[in-house]
């Protein structure tokens, strides 16, 4: 399935051609800082499945120099994807434009959210990451 992708101000697209996998929900409170929200929503992709469309040229990566950073439209600020180790690891589910068949796994970092924050019960919650990367496979 091709998914597609990019900014809220339409400065920057992508195109996945590759599987969507792991989604999760993460809390901590650097992922509410990054999104301004209550958690991250995230998924892993294999790095060479992801094509920039258009505006490649317009991403920033903060932390530079890092082993693992986000990268994100310099103009709006929507936040993209992640890296780790300078390749793309995964992509923010709220960037897409198709979104079906895609389930949320996890909920991870809850030892951090914010105490105004309810999360459902119907999903697996970890206070930290889970030890067992299993439970995010699709």
């Amino acid at each position: 399935m091709t998914r597609t992708g990019g900014c809220s101000c339409g400065s920057i697209e992508y195109k996945v051609t590759g599987n969507v996998f792991a989604a999760r929900s993460c809390h901590c409170s650097r992922c509410r800082k990054a999104f301004s929200a209550q958690a991250s929503s995230y998924a892993m992709i294999d790095p060479d499945s992801l094509t920039w469309v258009k505006g490649e040229e317009l991403l920033t990566t903060y932390p530079e120099g890092g082993t693992e950073g986000k990268q994100f439209c310099k103009i709006c600020g929507t936040v993209l994807c992640g890296l780790v180790d300078g390749k793309i690891h995964g992509i923010t589910l709220g960037a897409l434009n198709e979104d079906q068949d895609i389930e949320i796994k996890a909920h991870i970092f809850v030892g951090s959210k914010a105490s105004w924050e309810v999360i459902p019960d119907s999903v697996p919650q970890y206070e930290e990451f889970p030890d067992d990367m299993s439970i995010l496979s699709n």
